[in-house]
């Protein structure tokens, strides 16, 4: 007897051992889960979910999971679990973004798994460093067009200022030439119809759309719109040479699965070409401009590799851009500070991250928003400070580690090149054509958005004055756009 009771006594203590290690290894993330039934946290979270996410980084540590309409999202702010996001098999990204591309876009789940890797393959390719040659003389041609509606002199909402630049240079180059309307009336249609699209993409990926009445009448308006002309798309052929629009080039692959969803597919391209681009040049703009310094080397920089502005329109080269690095990294550090509030993957089988076990089923949200905020990485995080970007290889196209804004992996941005040639071409033709100044104080990012870059709170206007007569002859008054 003596004998039996501490041998249980220790089987006991192994049994206990072992449920606690059990539990442990199987212990999930701290959930912030609500009180209402399916919306848990949402209407909290969906306020301002930059806001929802820094409080319960203090409260909680980096990685919670915030259960909201129906859905657990497990969020990794810092460093731990990058790792397991990019390179573990059991986290899937098509299978996160499925959902949200079906309901922003209406593209049916079968056809989304059939074309999603066809499609990125064509993008990456058509859009890889190699190849951004071929967009930058019909860039360059665009914007000088657009910039010719300026006048001389005027005062505008800096956004505005980017989209009237933007909207239409992305349109015609990557759809086909002329597809952006020229006509005011029409010009003014596209916007407000994209604009609404485009404010309202991150509830439209998440909430029915009988919920989202006007949002869901801009999708309409622009599927039509795409309904239109894709027949024209697909028979555009260039006035220079044979080459085919990146469109052009996705309607052979999706044609080859169906002829019905097309419109949506080029409502998507839409979106992903205008929406993050058009705001980072926003916010670039806007802090050259609010850094006196910054503003003037550029400047020296492009009249030493330009000369002074003249009557002959210039062409922007590969060779001009690299002589006007501080150019590109001004932009990359925006980016870095205005990067989105999460990119996600779906877990397919248990994850560990830390001390913790990411159950299947949830959505893991690795955002760069906080990971660029990181001093260890970032030192002065929340300083404008483009030099930091010195540091990094950008002639063999390497960023500085822990820099996600384009994603990583196998499914990092397609486009991100053409973004940066497109934002770095508009910097430089503004500024040589014109004197730029803020009139207002550059406004606060909005708390509002985790899905792309971050928007700005209120308006910012911008007064210009041309440096001198352009080509266009453009007699001295005020511009198109003034407001």
């Amino acid at each position: 007897m003596e004998l039996i009771f501490p041998t249980v006594i220790i089987i006991l203590g192994c049994v206990a051992l072992l449920l606690l290690l059990q539990w442990k290894n199987l212990r999930e993330p701290p959930c912030i889960r609500g009180w209402i039934p399916w919306i848990g946290a949402g209407f909290e979270f969906g306020k301002a979910p930059l806001e929802f996410i820094e409080k319960a980084r203090i409260k909680y540590g980096p990685i919670f999971t915030v259960f909201a309409m129906g859905t657990r999202m497990t969020f990794v702010t810092e460093e731990e679990g990058i790792n397991v996001f990019l390179k573990s098999k059991e986290v899937n990204f098509e299978l996160a973004v499925q959902n949200p591309i079906y309901r922003t876009a209406s593209i049916p789940k079968n056809i989304f798994f059939a074309l999603h890797e066809k499609l990125y393959i064509v993008m990456k390719g058509k859009l890889g460093t190699f190849n951004l040659c071929q967009f930058a003389g019909q860039l360059t041609e665009e914007l000088h067009e657009q910039l010719e509606n300026l006048g001389t002199h005027g005062t505008i909402d800096l956004n505005n200022l980017v989209r009237h630049l933007l909207y239409p240079v992305s349109v015609n180059m990557l759809f086909k030439k002329g597809l952006f309307p020229t006509n005011k009336k029409k010009i003014m249609e596209f916007h407000q119809y994209f604009r609404a699209y485009d404010e309202g993409f991150e509830h439209g990926s998440q909430v029915p759309e009988c919920l989202l009445r006007n949002w869901s009448k801009s999708k309409r308006w622009l599927l039509a719109f795409f309904e239109k002309n894709i027949p024209d798309i697909k028979t555009y052929k260039s006035e220079k040479d044979n080459s085919m629009t990146l469109m052009q080039d996705l309607l052979n692959v999706i044609e080859t699965e169906t002829n019905e969803e097309s419109p949506n597919y080029g409502l998507l391209l839409l979106w992903a070409s205008l929406s993050n681009a058009v705001t980072i040049a926003f916010w670039t703009l806007g802090f050259v401009l609010s850094h006196p310094n910054i503003h003037r080397t550029i400047m020296e920089g492009i009249s030493s590799v330009f000369g002074t502005a003249g009557k002959d329109k210039i062409k922007v080269s590969e060779d001009d851009l690299k002589k006007l690095p501080l150019i590109r990294c001004c932009i990359l550090e925006t980016t870095r500070l205005r990067a989105p509030g999460a990119i996600t993957r779906k877990v397919l089988k248990p994850v560990k991250i830390l001390n913790y076990t990411v159950p299947s089923g949830d959505l893991l949200m690795l955002s760069p928003f906080w990971l660029h905020r990181n001093p260890k990485y970032f030192p002065e995080p929340e300083s404008f400070k483009p030099e930091r970007w010195k540091k990094a290889n950008l002639e063999k196209h390497v960023f500085l580690d822990s820099f996600m804004a384009f994603g990583s992996g196998k499914y990092q941005c397609p486009g991100r090149w053409l973004a940066l040639l497109e934002i770095e071409t508009c910097i430089i033709l503004l500024f040589y054509y014109y004197d730029c100044r803020l009139l207002d104080p550059l406004p606060k990012q909005s708390s509002l958005h985790l899905v792309g870059v971050q928007q700005p709170e209120g308006q910012c206007r911008i007064e210009y004055k041309q440096r001198k007569m352009t080509s266009s002859g453009a007699e001295e008054g005020k511009g198109l756009l003034e407001e």
